[in-house]
């Protein structure tokens, strides 16, 4: 037969740490950002999150890869202006250890332990000049792999500043920061391309008869057309997408979530 515990075996167990108030601050910003109506209002609490977990820069950059030789990069960048104009001039993005990082691997790391290539050193010594002397990153993945991809980074003026006790309960903010971001930023991007290409429903279902498989024989007699102007279809939303051909229109479209 089990006894009850003694009630000194009781006190004797330590009650879980409380949850700063920091940390659930941040937390319930979650809901809203989700929400946000505008890159503007997405930037205001991407801002407040950042304060609430305790850094001082907070930058979001999003890389799709439509093909081989061509990656589009989106951000939010709640930060120095300085740092986002330096990033823009001098293409950073092609020496980022951070997107490096998130494109290798899916888990947190704070920067003193990302190692370093020779010509990635300029963009973190300048980095840490403009808010960023320490810094956690953390990877938003997706199913895409490589192909699509996201990362967060906190940035603090203070050295070490990611080192401290309360370093889990960041930890677990900044993942769920990095997947309600990268949401968001790719809702925009979607929304981004729909406008601009003007791209319609007909011609996305075009596309997903490119996913499946079909060809333009099959496409036809599905559609009650020749295949000739099944052809015709697939140039002109190619073009419209910005694509070489029918596969990466395609490719394309399931990358931004069109399909």
């Amino acid at each position: 037969m089990n006894s009850l515990p003694d009630k000194t075996d009781l006190l004797d167990q330590k009650a879980p740490p409380a949850v700063p108030d920091n940390v659930l601050q941040a937390l319930r910003l979650l809901p809203e950002l989700c929400n946000a109506a505008s890159e503007q209002a997405a930037l205001e609490l991407f801002w407040r999150a950042v304060r609430q977990v305790g850094a001082d820069s907070g930058v979001f950059i999003s890389a799709i890869k439509d093909d081989a030789t061509r990656t589009s990069i989106r951000s939010l960048l709640a930060c120095d202006s300085r740092w986002a104009i330096e990033y823009s001039r001098v293409d950073w993005h092609d020496h980022d250890p951070w997107l490096r990082h998130a494109l290798d691997s899916q888990a947190p790391i704070r920067g003193e332990e990302l190692p370093l290539r020779p010509e990635e050193q300029d963009f973190i010594g300048r980095s840490r000049t403009l808010g960023f002397t320490s810094t956690f990153i953390v990877p938003a993945p997706t199913c895409f792999g490589g192909a699509r991809f996201g990362v967060l980074v906190l940035g603090s003026r203070k050295p070490e500043r990611f080192d401290g006790s309360d370093y889990e309960m960041v930890r677990i903010v900044g993942r769920a920061l990095a997947m309600e971001l990268h949401d968001w930023l790719l809702r925009a991007v979607h929304d981004d391309l729909v406008e601009r290409s003007r791209i319609t429903a007909e011609e996305l279902e075009l596309l997903r008869h490119e996913a499946a498989g079909h060809t333009s024989k099959v496409v036809g007699a599905t559609l009650g057309i020749k295949p000739r102007s099944v052809d015709y279809r697939f140039s002109r939303v190619s073009a419209k997408l910005d694509a070489p051909d029918r596969r990466t229109a395609m490719r394309i479209a399931r990358l931004y979530g069109l399909i």
